[in-house]
């Protein structure tokens, strides 16, 4: 039997999570470090819609506030360097599961892909002020075409971001984890990720 493969994430770090759907991925770390004192998990939407859009959403938040998470809503990846609690931070690891602008065109056309590319911008520019000069900002993401086009590392290099490593991102690593649509009249579904990777980035210097 091979080695069981390691998480690039620990109890003794710093972690803020950005554009939670159902916060099944920060509850998977919880229940893995065994307690959540560590995490700031944050999502786009107010409380109040996520349970709207996701089923067993309370749940999940209820039993990471009983495990000692910070769980904020409304969180802008644009915006969120001057968010009152996270301004003042230096997170070991920023992490941003499968970012998408919404569902407005074909993923193929150049329009949403121009959309996607902005917020992934917008989420660097914001995320190396509140990062630990140590500090990684990682990104999962597909690798396929049309995702491809996104050309992630090109835009981190714009932020003054380096590659340290891309890794193969797998699920069964991260039990309980569902990623989901998030948007539009199908947002509670999850999607077909097929190859995917984490980026994990540094502040150039």
């Amino acid at each position: 039997m091979g080695k069981k493969k390691k998480i690039p994430y620990t109890s003794s770090q710093t972690i803020l999570l950005v554009g939670e759907g159902d916060f099944s991925f920060a509850l998977c770390l919880a229940r893995k470090f065994g307690n959540a004192r560590n995490i700031v998990a944050t999502s786009r939407d107010s409380r109040g819609s996520l349970e709207d859009m996701y089923s067993g959403v309370s749940e999940k938040l209820s039993e990471l506030e009983s495990l000692g998470c910070t769980v904020l809503h409304g969180v802008d990846v644009h915006t969120m360097a001057h968010h009152p609690v996270l301004q003042s931070k230096d997170f070991d690891r920023i992490v941003f599961n499968f970012p998408h602008s919404g569902f407005f065109d074909s993923e193929n056309d150049r329009r949403q892909i121009k959309r996607h590319k902005k917020l992934v911008r917008g989420f660097f520019r914001n995320a190396i002020h509140i990062l630990g000069d140590k500090g990684q900002i990682h990104i999962t993401h597909k690798t396929s075409y049309p995702y491809s086009e996104w050309e992630i590392e090109d835009i981190a290099e714009l932020e003054n971001l380096i590659l340290v490593r891309e890794e193969d991102f797998k699920f069964n690593c991260y039990p309980g984890y569902i990623n989901k649509k998030g948007d539009g009249p199908n947002c509670n579904r999850t999607f077909t990720v097929g190859d995917c990777s984490t980026f994990m980035f540094k502040l150039g210097f």
